[in-house]
C-alpha cells in the first residue's frame, strides 16, 4: 500500500486585501452577474478572466428551458477566451454569485467547469488562480484547479 496526500493550496481574505488586479477581477465578476439569464434557478453567477495582457473577459450563467442546454458563467467566459483571445494566457478567474434576494452567495465551480479549467491549464501550461467570492466581503483564492478537483480527466 502506498499512502499519498493531496494539499489544497488556498487562502481566505477580505476583498480589500487583494492585489489591485485581483480586486478588479472580482469586481468584473460581480458586474457580469447583471448579464446572467437565470429565470429557472434564480441564482445568478458572474465570472471574469484576467489575461496576461491585462484584458478582462466576462461570462455569466445562461439558462434554458431545455435543461441542461444552458451554460455556467465560468464556461461562458472560458469559451469566449478560446474563441477570441486564445493567443493570450488566462492568468486568473473570479466567480461571484447572487441568490434571488440579491445577496452574494458561495458558488464553487461545478465539475464541468473545473474540467474546462483543467483543459485551460493544459493549453496555457500555467496554473490558474481561482478566486471564489464567498460573501459580500470575502474570497477564497486557490492556486490551480487541482485544489478544487484533485483528480481530473485527461486523454
Amino acid at each position: 500500500m502506498i499512502k499519498k496526500t493531496k494539499i489544497i493550496d488556498y487562502f481566505q481574505a477580505n476583498i480589500s486585501e487583494l492585489s489591485e488586479d485581483a480586486k478588479e477581477l472580482v469586481f468584473e465578476a460581480q458586474r457580469a452577474i447583471k448579464t446572467a439569464y437565470s429565470p429557472y434557478s434564480e441564482f445568478s453567477v458572474g465570472s471574469a478572466l484576467l489575461l496576461d495582457n491585462g484584458l478582462f473577459i466576462k461570462g455569466s450563467n445562461q439558462e434554458n428551458a431545455a435543461y441542461p442546454s444552458g451554460l455556467c458563467g465560468e464556461r461562458v467566459a472560458l469559451f469566449a477566451w478560446g474563441a477570441n483571445n486564445s493567443e493570450n494566457k488566462v492568468v486568473a478567474i473570479a466567480i461571484s454569485a447572487q441568490n434571488k434576494e440579491g445577496e452574494f452567495a458561495l458558488a464553487y465551480p461545478c465539475g464541468a467547469c473545473l474540467q474546462v479549467m483543467v483543459e485551460t491549464e493544459s493549453r496555457t501550461k500555467e496554473k490558474l488562480k481561482i478566486i471564489v467570492q464567498i460573501n459580500d466581503q470575502e474570497v477564497q483564492v486557490f492556486n490551480g484547479v487541482e485544489c478544487l478537483m484533485p483528480f481530473s480527466f485527461s486523454l
